[in-house]
């Protein structure tokens, strides 16, 4: 029963983002950079396979570790929160550097370790809610860093420090939540905008 649950929390964390990814392509034309849009949900569940991929190593039990696939995770969520933050953004050197910040992210897994990875990755994120909340003003957006980042991180965290895997259910839902967060300004937007 745990394991059917672990799963399924781990497959709605990839199938709705590609699926908000497939709705989002030539909408929201109000926004100059919405190209980067539907890729930006894509990679976000991109990450959740490679990371479902990077379970069965494991026995779906929640090793911290460093590996291709949990690469592959770190590395299409940089890119799908870099390609959310600059869809929103028209300044070309904003856009350059969050892509550098990116690309530094994904080298710096493998050159350093983990923990340099996600430093450039609390910096993408920073970038992601000061260009969005600049761009929409909505306050739905505060959803993003209460489920993306402050719930992720401490379901991730009580995780590595006990062992219990409950924690990990917990963690696909709460980013699923950030993700559709996303889709829902971006809707309220098309409204305020049109």
């Amino acid at each position: 029963m745990f394991f059917s649950i672990l799963l399924l929390a781990h497959f709605q964390a990839a199938i709705i983002p590609i699926l908000l990814g497939i709705r989002s392509i030539n909408k929201f034309k109000h926004l100059s950079k919405n190209k980067f849009l539907p890729s930006g949900f894509i990679f976000l569940g991109l990450a959740s396979i490679s990371e479902m991929i990077d379970h069965t190593q494991t026995s779906w039990v929640y090793v911290d570790h460093s590996s291709f696939f949990n690469w592959l995770f770190y590395s299409f969520l940089s890119l799908g929160l870099t390609c959310l933050s600059i869809s929103v953004v028209k300044n070309k050197f904003i856009q350059t550097t969050n892509f550098c910040i990116s690309l530094c992210s994904i080298i710096s897994y493998f050159l350093f370790d983990k923990s340099i990875a996600l430093l450039f990755q609390v910096i993408i994120s920073i970038f992601l809610i000061i260009n969005w909340q600049r761009v929409f003003k909505d306050w739905v957006f505060i959803l993003y860093p209460i489920f993306g980042i402050f719930f992720t991180t401490f379901f991730g965290t009580r995780l590595s420090i006990s062992g219990d895997q409950f924690w990990h259910i917990l963690i696909g839902p709460s980013g699923t939540i950030s993700v559709i967060t996303f889709y829902l300004v971006l809707k309220r937007s098309n409204k305020k905008f049109s």
